[in-house]
């Protein structure tokens, strides 16, 4: 029997735009996820930014998630492999509890949200990151799939949700271009799947084609 502890997990970062998959690709790849939607900060923190020319809080801004006390869990799980994180209702824009995340001995795990690409340079420099991933469908099918997602779910309002999806279509090329910015590689879904696979299995993550 060895007498050498586990090497400590990595993290693959998952980002994209609000809508594209990331929460059914981290699904299909079998890996732990932790939900980085659950540091969103509570609907009366006096920090949370407002859409300019409104009254609407903009949940898509990174001044409305507490990258702090994400970055804290993130580095919790890779150390001894479990964390308690916040349970968020984003329907009451509050949190409604707790849970400990527990990831075993699995060498790499996920860590999906919007927001991910912000913390890729300091989870690199804390040699926590294993790949760093930006979901991209393409502006209609992402404002379709987020607002039958968010319907169904009832996060918010209608008119809300109207108001969000027609702003997040037209801005999608950007919020992309911010993340890749960031350190996270573009990519659909199947090329995500591959370098998620190639990451738990301690690979490099596989070359894009050349076109």
């Amino acid at each position: 029997m060895s007498l050498h502890p586990p090497a400590p997990a990595r993290v693959v970062l998952l980002c994209g735009p609000s809508g594209s998959g990331k929460s059914l690709v981290a699904a299909l790849s079998g890996l732990p996820v932790l939900r980085l939607d659950d540091f969103y900060k509570e609907g009366d923190d006096p920090t949370l930014p407002l859409v300019e020319g409104s009254s609407d809080i903009d949940w898509d801004h990174p001044q409305s998630w507490d990258a702090e006390v994400a970055l804290a869990a993130i580095g919790e799980l890779c150390a001894v492999g479990r964390t308690t994180v916040p349970v968020y209702d984003i329907a009451r824009s509050a949190r409604a509890g707790e849970e400990t995340l527990e990831i075993e001995r699995t060498p790499v795990f996920i860590a999906e949200g919007i927001f991910a690409a912000e913390i890729v340079e300091r989870c690199r420099e804390l040699g926590l990151l294993a790949d760093a991933l930006c979901l991209t469908r393409g502006p209609l099918t992402t404002f379709r799939r987020r607002f039958v997602r968010d319907l169904k779910e009832g996060r918010k309002s209608v008119p809300f949700l109207l108001r969000r999806g027609w702003r997040l279509m037209r801005a999608e090329r950007s919020i992309v271009s911010r993340q890749t910015s960031l350190g996270a590689h573009a990519c659909d879904r199947d090329e995500a799947l591959g370098r998620l696979a190639a990451a738990a299995a301690g690979r490099r993550a596989p070359a894009r084609a050349a076109v």
